[in-house]
C-alpha cells in the first residue's frame, strides 16, 4: 500500500501552473505581495529573497510602524519649483506606488503629507531642483513620501541629497507622462552611523525618457532600490548607480526594470569601488520583458571594483523575456581587482603607483559621474572619489 506526502505549504508560495499541487516560493520582482498595509508584512528575518544580502538587524527600527521622531529629518526645496503637500489619497499619490516590502508600507503610512514636485505641461527647467535632507542624530527615526511629476512633453531634474545622520525611511513615487524627459538623482553622503532604506517607484509613458542615477558614498546601511515600468510605446528608462563603499560600510540597490510597452529601451549600468574591511556592496538588477513588450531593446550590467582585502561585492543579474519579437536584450557582471596591465603600463611611464591606482579608479567611476549632467554635481562628486581615494592611501 502507497502513501503520498503532501509538499508543505510556504508562506508567500504560489502553485506550478502544472496544477500538480507542489509550491514554490517567489522569486521574480514582479510576483511580489505589495500592499499599503505595514501589518500586511511580515517582519524581515534576512532569509527572504528580497532580504537575503541586507543585514536586517541594522535596520530594525525602520521595521517598527512607529511615529518619527519630531525633527529626525529636515526637508528643504530650492530652485524653480515650489513644492506642495499631498494628502494620503491626494492624486496623484499612489497613483504608481504599492509599497513592496515593510519599510516602504511604514513610510507610507507614517508620512500624512508627501512631498509633490510638479513640473507643468511643456515646461522646461533651466536648473534643477534641489530636495535636501538632513538628518539630526543615528538615534531619530523618520519617514517620508515624494511624488515627483513630470508634465507632458516637459523637462526637468531633480536632486534628492541625503546627508547628516537618521534611520530614514523613504518613498520616491516618480511619474513621466507622456513626451517628458525627467532627471532624478538621489544622493546618499551621510555620516557613517546613518540608516536609509528608500523605494523608488517610476512609471514612464509613451515617448517618455526617465534617467534615474543611484550615488551611494556615506551611511552605515544604504538601500536604495529603484522600481520603473517602461509602460507607454516608445518609453526609455536610464538606470545608473555608483558606490563606494569603506570599512563596515553596506550599499545595495536592487533594480527592476519592467518592460510593459512596445519599442520601449532600457539602459542600466551601475558601477562600485570598495576598500577596507567588511565594506560591501550589493546590487540586483531584475529586468521582465512582459509579453506585449515588442520591439525592445535592454541591457544592464554591473562592475565592481575591489580596492583591498577584507571587501567583498554582490552582484545578481536577471532576465525574464515573455515575448519572441525584441531588438536585443543582455545582461552582464563583473567584478575583479586592478588590471595589472593597466598599472603596469602606467608605471612603465613614470607613473607612481598611488597615481597610477587613482588613474584607474577615477577613469573607472567617472563614466557614471560623467551622465550626471548637472556640472556643480559633477565635480563635487569627483572631489568626493578623491577623498576615499586620499583615505585608502593614508591607511
Amino acid at each position: 500500500m502507497s502513501s503520498v506526502t503532501s509538499a508543505p505549504t510556504v508562506p508567500g508560495a504560489k502553485g506550478h501552473s502544472d496544477g500538480a499541487g507542489a509550491f514554490v516560493p517567489v522569486q521574480t520582482r514582479s510576483e511580489r505581495f505589495r500592499s499599503y498595509d505595514p501589518a500586511a508584512f511580515e517582519k524581515p528575518t534576512g532569509r527572504e529573497v528580497n532580504w537575503k544580502h541586507t543585514p536586517v538587524d541594522r535596520l530594525a527600527r525602520l521595521f517598527v510602524d512607529e511615529a518619527g521622531d519630531e525633527g529626525a529629518v529636515a526637508i528643504s526645496v530650492s530652485g524653480p519649483l515650489a513644492a506642495a503637500g499631498l494628502q494620503a489619497g491626494a492624486a496623484p499619490r499612489g497613483e504608481v506606488f504599492t509599497p513592496e516590502d515593510l519599510p516602504a508600507a511604514v513610510a507610507w503610512s507614517r508620512s500624512a503629507e508627501a512631498l509633490y514636485l510638479s513640473i507643468p505641461a511643456d515646461a522646461e527647467l533651466d536648473e534643477p531642483v534641489v530636495v535636501e535632507a538632513v538628518g539630526a542624530a543615528t538615534a531619530l527615526l523618520a519617514h517620508a513620501h515624494i511624488v515627483i511629476e513630470a508634465g507632458v512633453n516637459s523637462r526637468g531634474t531633480v536632486v534628492l541629497r541625503h546627508v547628516g545622520s537618521a534611520q530614514f525611511a523613504q518613498n520616491v513615487e516618480i511619474i513621466v507622462r507622456d513626451g517628458a524627459h525627467l532627471e532624478v538623482i538621489t544622493v546618499q553622503q551621510w555620516d557613517d552611523d546613518a540608516a536609509h532604506a528608500a523605494s523608488h517607484q517610476a512609471r514612464v509613458s509613451r515617448d517618455a525618457t526617465l534617467r534615474h542615477i543611484v550615488v551611494s558614498f556615506g551611511g552605515a546601511i544604504v538601500r536604495v532600490n529603484p522600481n520603473v515600468e517602461l509602460a507607454g510605446t516608445g518609453s526609455r528608462a536610464e538606470l545608473y548607480g555608483l558606490s563606494y563603499s569603506d570599512s563596515g560600510q553596506h550599499l545595495e540597490s536592487q533594480v527592476y526594470l519592467f518592460h510593459k510597452g512596445a519599442e520601449t529601451t532600457g539602459d542600466v549600468l551601475y558601477k562600485g569601488a570598495l576598500q577596507g574591511e567588511g565594506a560591501r556592496s550589493v546590487w540586483v538588477g531584475d529586468v521582465l520583458i512582459g509579453p506585449d513588450a515588442v520591439g525592445t531593446d535592454s541591457y544592464e550590467a554591473n562592475r565592481n571594483l575591489v580596492l583591498t582585502d577584507g571587501a567583498r561585492a554582490e552582484s545578481t543579474p536577471n532576465l525574464e523575456i515573455e515575448t519572441g519579437d525584441i531588438r536585443g536584450a543582455g545582461h552582464a557582471s563583473a567584478t575583479g581587482r586592478f588590471d595589472d596591465e593597466q598599472l603596469f603600463y602606467l608605471q612603465a611611464r613614470g607613473i607612481p603607483e598611488d597615481e597610477a591606482r587613482r588613474m584607474v579608479v577615477l577613469g573607472f567611476l567617472s563614466e557614471i559621474v560623467q551622465k550626471v549632467g548637472v556640472p556643480e554635481l559633477e565635480q563635487e562628486l569627483l572631489a568626493a572619489i578623491e577623498t576615499e581615494l586620499a583615505l585608502e592611501v593614508a591607511r
